[in-house]
């Protein structure tokens, strides 16, 4: 489609349900997180097996279902070991899901009317029509390769599959760019191989856990959260470094209030310590690592004291932490953390990570980093993959040469036109990623959009992403379908079922059954050897001993270690580097044409009046996906802007009291935010929870309110090395009136 594609409100056309009134918000507001509460509390329920999908973490669980067929609660399964039976407020409030009114309900396609682009309902069976009769005149005009994905969660494989079935490797995760991209690509410089999801932080018996960015308790990693108080009932030291008290902090031993953007030059002392001060273990790293000598050349003028004067942290702080965590040693953790992507030097902050825990001897001990032992789960047999003429990878034209997956924004800038020059990308499918609200650089991804010829979303809900959709598929939730077998590569590997709980409601498929009517549509038959997915489960299930009769009974099975998951006395491991060892320094960082030991660079400053805007995470929500979810949105209805005390006098600013937040380039946030004064946050930075700000009409809990921190972000420092989209570089002030309404006077 070559016109102008217009942002259109869904709710227009009357497909989402009747707005929520006041009345009904007040009701909601007080709904229990367990789902439907009428009816006897004694009737007998069947439990179906699942895993979550509120978040990446998948918890193992139980739908209990009554007998007409509704789901009445959703409880941890036992024998999972990342749940341990216990689902954090997400997990049980996940029902939610299933039952919020304003699900999408049936196939929409966009048209023109009255001049007005609008959608129209449409059956399934035209709706794939019309997808799959697009994508193969794209095939033909330019080749597969010019349809790309993007993806998150359990639509990821699927549609994984049928995108290389059609002949394109340009699959994008806005994940790799946003959060663990930095992270693992900086850890697999140092050890060979990343920590995996969920990480393999041995936090159980670990003696000295620090954290530095990672918020456990506020992003709710739920074996993690689990981990941790097991920790601090065992008297385990944790250091938390953060501007801001977070939850973890406030159970910490020590919290490290550090200046933000300045964490490298605060580990680089850590360095310093522990080399000089003859802390780190030397057997460890004789025997495992190389490079010491010239990490030691390297870090020998960062001490605290060089540290002080760009953290704000006291030197006599930085040497008794670093002593605390070799005191504990080898049973430490300096945590990976997750959302990586900060100020654009983002593997070189993980390297400095990964560095700390190498000198201090985690990797591969008890309390440590723990060694990954998985399952592989084999492939159901299908027709070989073309192989694709090109991919992102020859987009790159020399940028990130350590990028492992595609960054998003690559995808994307290659989605526009350049003058004299078409775009490489002509058509999407975005399933299960609400690119609006995630994704920054909101100018560069709407002239992309409006560049494409065919755009298609997959989703369960009515997001902002649906209204700028050639066609919109409504997808069921993960409670009405099969998806992958959960794999986990953890303490001792696991496989978890999921499977539909009950029917799909209304007019919504699952992935599975959408992306396999496309592919025989587009001539790939021979990729879908199966008439429904409940057969792949079966034949990959057997293959591996069980069957999908046994995991409907038990939903998780553990899988025997074939090795310990720590270093055993008298054997050697070998690391997955090139050297066999640990990468102190690395070559390969070096080849590439970056610093191969981490460097620290200062970053920009807020000007006068404006302060450092950090977002993060509740244990509610995930991200924007949630702020929906009746059951979630009555346990946080908004996101507030904390403010310091110190800073709110300076502007007069009252507890409660709703600003509107405007950044360095001029961005006023669409929605106010409420203010909550707080001691708990450094004078120089203004802290909001991200995935609320809204607005699109269908999501009638959401829409309007607090503030959306995305929109705020449109200073975007890219990590050189993989492509990672650093977001903490933005600055905000406050306005106390209406900026819509003075704009009008």
């Amino acid at each position: 489609m070559n016109t102008r594609r217009d942002f259109i409100k869904i709710s227009a056309l009357g497909l989402g349900a009747t707005a929520v009134t006041a009345g009904v918000a007040k009701a909601v507001l007080g709904s229990s997180l367990f789902g439907d509460e009428s009816g006897n509390e004694t009737e007998a329920l069947h439990r179906v097996p699942t895993y979550c999908e509120v978040c990446f973490w998948k918890c193992a669980a139980w739908a209990h279902v009554t007998k007409d067929g509704n789901i009445k609660k959703i409880t941890g399964n036992d024998d999972d070991p990342q749940c341990n039976g216990r689902l954090c407020p997400r997990g049980t409030g996940g029902v939610g899901m299933y039952n919020d009114p304003d699900r999408l309900k049936t196939p929409l396609i966009r048209v023109t009317k009255d001049g007005k682009q609008t959608y129209r309902e449409a059956s399934w069976e035209e709706a794939l029509g019309f997808i799959a009769a697009k994508m193969s005149d794209l095939k033909v005009k330019y080749g597969p390769e010019s349809m790309a994905l993007f993806m998150h969660g359990g639509p990821a494989p699927h549609f994984s599959h049928l995108m290389k079935a059609y002949g394109t490797g340009n699959l994008a995760a806005p994940s790799f760019a946003q959060c663990r991209g930095a992270r693992d690509v900086g850890f697999e410089a140092t050890f060979g191989e990343s920590v995996s999801s969920p990480e393999v932080t041995d936090i159980r018996d670990t003696r000295c856990l620090v954290l530095i960015g990672s918020h456990i308790g506020e992003n709710m990693h739920n074996g993690q959260v689990q981990e941790m108080s097991q920790a601090i009932d065992n008297g385990a030291v944790i250091i938390t470094v953060d501007p801001r008290l977070s939850t973890a902090a406030s159970k910490s031993k020590f919290w490290l209030p550090i200046k933000p953007s300045t964490d490298i030059a605060l580990m680089l002392s850590w360095i310093h310590v522990l080399i000089y001060d003859d802390l780190y273990n030397k057997e460890y790293v004789e025997t495992y690592a190389e490079g010491f000598e010239e990490l030691k050349a390297h870090v020998k003028s960062f001490t605290p004291e060089w540290a002080y004067g760009i953290t704000t942290l006291k030197p006599d702080l930085i040497r008794t932490t670093a002593r605390e965590m070799a005191n504990a040693a080898p049973s430490v953790i300096i945590h990976p953390g997750r959302h990586a992507a900060w100020y654009g030097d983002d593997v070189q902050r993980s390297r400095a990570i990964a560095i700390l825990n190498a000198l201090l001897g985690s990797w591969g001990n008890r309390g440590g980093l723990f060694l990954k032992e998985g399952i592989k789960i084999p492939e159901f047999p299908h027709a070989e993959y073309p192989k694709p003429a090109w991919t992102w990878k020859d987009l790159l034209n020399g940028k990130y040469p350590l990028a492992n997956e595609a960054p998003t924004n690559l995808v994307i800038e290659s989605s526009i036109p350049a003058e004299g020059k078409e775009a490489m990308i002509k058509g999407w499918i975005v399933a299960g990623t609400n690119l609006i609200a995630s994704v920054p650089m909101k100018e560069q991804l709407l002239k992309a959009m409006d560049s494409l010829e065919l755009l298609v979303v997959v989703d369960t809900m009515p997001m902002e992403i649906t209204g700028f959709a050639d066609v919109v598929l409504p997808e069921c939730t993960y409670l009405e379908r099969y998806d992958d077998i959960r794999a986990t590569a953890h303490r001792e590997p696991t496989l978890a079922l999921r499977m539909p709980a009950v029917e799909p409601k209304n007019q919504t498929k699952p992935a599975w059954w959408i992306t396999k009517q496309l592919g025989e549509r587009l001539g790939l038959g021979a990729f879908y050897n199966y008439k429904d997915f409940s057969e792949v489960l079966d034949w990959q299930l057997k293959q591996l001993g069980s069957s999908l009769e046994e995991m409907k009974q038990i939903g998780v099975k553990k899988i025997p270690r074939k090795s310990s998951p720590y270093f055993e006395a008298g054997t050697i491991h070998t690391f997955k580097t090139t050297s066999g060892k640990i990468q102190l320094y690395s070559h390969e960082m070096e080849t590439a044409g970056f610093d191969p030991m981490p460097v620290f660079t200062r970053h920009p400053e807020p000007q006068e009046g404006f302060y450092r805007l950090i977002y993060g995470r509740a244990p509610m929500h995930t991200f924007s996906r949630t702020a929906n979810n009746p059951n979630l949105v009555a346990l946080m209805p908004e996101n507030s802007v904390w403010i310091s005390p110190q800073v709110a006098g300076i502007w007069g600013i009252k507890k409660d009291q709703y600003v509107w937040l405007k950044n360095q380039d001029g961005v006023v946030s669409k929605f106010p935010v409420k203010v909550r004064l707080t001691e708990r946050i450094r004078w120089d930075s203004v802290y909001i929870v991200h995935g609320f700000g809204h607005h699109h009409e269908p999501l009638h809990l959401a829409n309007g309110r607090g503030v959306n921190d995305t929109e705020l972000i449109t200073n975007v420092m890219m990590d050189p090395t993989m492509g990672g989209t650093g977001m903490r570089g933005n600055f905000v002030t406050f306005l106390t009136k209406d900026p819509g309404k003075e704009a009008e006077a």
